[in-house]
């Protein structure tokens, strides 16, 4: 079957992405507003770029009901910082109520329970109870699409701090199997880790 994209509406197209675009890890991204006010909201079009400098990305799309510009969108747009926090099996539930679409005026952390804890470098807060923090600052907000439902920004930041808790590096690399990621699926779907395996990369060699 062949589908052409511009024959079919944006949400058609989404359930196409987000239903072969998987798994997909969960940024959970904490900002504040320029009046003070604190947001945390899911984004699972979420991806690392470079390590030099260590630079990540994700796609706050519009509204779909009307097409208004996100609150996480706006607050990183004001105030240039934010927090990638990662979001692992403790945390999904207050992930997923964080992702309903509260008035700019309310703070998610009181709304889902999560706890605000300090940064050091940016402003936006930390989720505590996520085992990994990103402090981020903003290199670039790309617009991409109609200002409608179905278009959306693409937003990159560097990463300046990382808070990683103790028990889950080893020799400098994050243990997977303690860290219990969860990943984003299709609708409602959501996964954990499965069963995993390893395979190692061949070098080149001329036959």
């Amino acid at each position: 079957m062949k589908i052409d994209p511009q024959q079919q509406t944006f949400k058609d197209n989404y359930k196409l992405m987000i239903g072969s675009i998987l798994p997909r890890p969960i940024a959970f991204v904490s900002t504040i507003s320029t009046e003070g006010v604190y947001n945390v909201a899911p984004f699972s079009f979420f991806t690392g770029i470079t390590s030099k400098p260590p630079t990540i990305c994700f796609a706050p799309t519009r509204r779909g009901t009307d097409g208004a510009e996100k609150d996480t969108l706006k607050n990183i747009r004001d105030t240039g910082e934010f927090v990638i926090n990662i979001v692992n099996e403790a945390i999904v539930e207050a992930m997923n109520n964080a992702a309903t679409e509260y008035p700019p005026e309310y703070d998610e952390f009181k709304e889902t329970g999560l706890t605000p804890g300090p940064s050091e470098i940016v402003r936006a807060p930390r989720v505590e109870e996520s085992p990994i923090n990103m402090e981020c600052r903003l290199m670039q907000i790309i617009e991409i699409g109609p200002p409608e439902p179905g278009g959306g920004f693409l937003i990159i930041g560097e990463i300046v701090l990382f808070h990683i808790r103790d028990e889950l590096l080893n020799n400098g690399r994050i243990d997977t199997g303690k860290l219990q990621p969860v990943g984003r699926l299709a609708g409602a779907e959501y996964t954990k880790l499965g069963e995993r395996f390893t395979l190692v990369r061949k070098p080149f060699s001329k036959r």
